[in-house]
């Protein structure tokens, strides 16, 4: 990354963070800019999540190890991660009309994790995300087993839980994830 790049970049997210102070009460971006600066690798990650769609700001700090946690913010599902199945498994046994990729596996790349069901309610805590379109999450390794992966969307002022094959994929499905800074 350049430091053109870099710098707008860091804009980018600091004219977030100012705008959504919802989001991360009791933070100040002094301390989350002083956090990415000590570990410059996760600014790949803050860049990819950009350049997909997903406008990663604040959302939390976890006290025990003082990481700061972005999440995606869009609105929507992220464009750039959408039309993905599951993980590389349902990519691989497919047959017919394969997708791009998967979502475990583009977010691995990424360096970023996707959401659990409990991190996806919590984001839901901090706004109305996903009201259009839905967002795949980490599914139990016993509901993968059996050929199926979770789901999650918000409609009717509710946030729902829902289950598919873990091989298929929709223009409006993606993901949602969070890096720990």
């Amino acid at each position: 990354m350049n430091n053109e790049d870099y710098d707008e970049l860091l804009w980018v997210l600091r004219e977030r963070f100012e705008k959504n102070m919802g989001r991360h009460l009791g933070l100040q971006w002094s301390e989350v800019l002083a956090r990415i600066e000590t570990i410059p690798e996760k600014l790949k990650a803050l860049s990819m999540m950009e350049a997909t769609g997903g406008e990663p700001d604040v959302i939390g700090r976890d006290a025990s190890t003082g990481e700061f946690l972005f999440c995606d913010c869009a609105p929507e599902s992220p464009m750039g991660r959408r039309s993905l199945c599951y993980d590389q498994d349902a990519l691989d046994t497919r047959q017919e009309n394969k997708p791009r990729g998967s979502a475990l596996g583009m977010a691995s790349l990424m360096g970023i994790d996707v959401l659990t069901e409990q991190e996806y309610r919590a984001l839901q805590m901090l706004g109305e995300f996903d009201m259009k379109t839905s967002s795949w999450i980490k599914t139990p390794e016993s509901i993968r087993a059996l050929g199926g992966a979770l789901f999650c969307d918000r409609r009717y002022g509710q946030v729902f839980v829902y289950h598919n094959g873990a091989d298929s994929y929709y223009a409006a499905r993606g993901f949602r994830g969070m890096l720990r800074v």
